[in-house]
This record gives structure tokens, sequence and C-alpha cells, in this order.
């Protein structure tokens, strides 16, 4: 199943579902970026939407990406701001922005599904301004090596959508390729 129809089917109960790591992400990302204002931001993996209204509080303008058009339509269900827009994209391709156009990326629990984190990093790196931010939290390779992933309940039952295990080195070795 590709990453799009596993977060559709995962989308009904992703926000009723009890998830530390979800939670604990949000509050990491809230205390990381306590500046008043960022610009423009470009959130990767927005999913439902769990901090794109936080962002659109902090910022000129915010581009919401995911690849499930089931966790986008919750997202925009939830996330009434004038300066949001969500797109479903498959962000392992080039990304609906300009380059230059964002102060600051966000990319929450979204790596784990990617393979190739150069070309995430290369996008970055095109779309940031000078001295933009890029901000990753992802589960640590030791909990996913323990067999930690994403998961979620559907009709079905528990999903576990595609996961790829990064070392750190991995994506340090990415970011330094890509220039960062």
């Amino acid at each position: 199943m590709k990453i799009d129809e596993s977060y559709d089917a995962g989308a009904k109960s992703y926000d009723s579902m009890d998830n530390k790591t979800r939670d604990l992400e949000a509050e990491v990302l809230r205390k990381t970026f306590l500046n008043p204002h960022y610009g423009n931001i470009l959130e990767l993996g927005c999913g439902t939407g769990k901090n794109t209204g936080w962002l659109s509080q902090k910022a000129d303008y915010v581009t919401a990406l995911d690849f499930s058009s089931e966790m986008i339509a919750r997202a925009r269900a939830k996330i009434e701001a004038d300066n949001v827009t969500f797109t479903q994209t498959d962000i392992i391709q080039t990304w609906p922005v300009k380059p230059g156009w964002s102060n600051l990326i966000t990319c929450s629990l979204v790596l784990e599904h990617i393979e190739d984190l150069n070309f995430i990093f290369r996008e970055a790196a095109r779309v940031l301004k000078r001295r933009g931010k890029f901000y990753i939290c992802e589960l640590h390779p030791w909990k996913q090596y323990s067999g930690s992933q994403a998961r979620f309940d559907t009709d079905e039952g528990i999903h576990r959508p595609q996961a790829f295990i990064h070392h750190i080195s991995d994506y340090l070795n990415a970011a330094k390729t890509e220039g960062f």
C-alpha cells in the first residue's frame, strides 16, 4: 500500500488515537520556535493539522503539504486561518514552492516514510531563504530498531505504513551533501 493510501486509511482515527510521540513532537515544536514571527513557513507532512494552526499564528503565510488527501481534508476542516494553503502532494517530487520562498520548513514525523533523504534536503535547500531554518523531528533510530514506527487503527485493524530506518548519520550526511 502506498504511503498516501496508508494515511488515507488512518485519517479517520488519527486525531482520536493515543499517540505520545505525536503529542510530544507538537510540544517540542512550540518550545523550539518561540520567536513571534517567521515569515513564510512550509510544513511538510501537515497531516490533520496538528501543528498548522499554531504555525499560522507565527507566519505571514503557511503552505502545508501532505501525501494524504484524507489527512488534508481533516486539516482543512479544523484550520480556518486565511494565511494557510493545504496541498496534497508527493513530497518525494519537486515541492510546489518557489526557490527561496520559505523562512522555516517544519518536518514532523515524516521522514521515516522517505527512503531518499538527500532529495528532501536538496528540496529544502532550494526553497529556503538564506539563513532559513529546517526543523526536523523524527522517531529516534533506537526506537525503530526495537520495532516502533507510525501506526494507527483502521476499520481493518492496526495499520503500519511503510517505514525506513535512518541512522542519525544518514540525516547528517544528507544535510551536509546538500549544503546544510
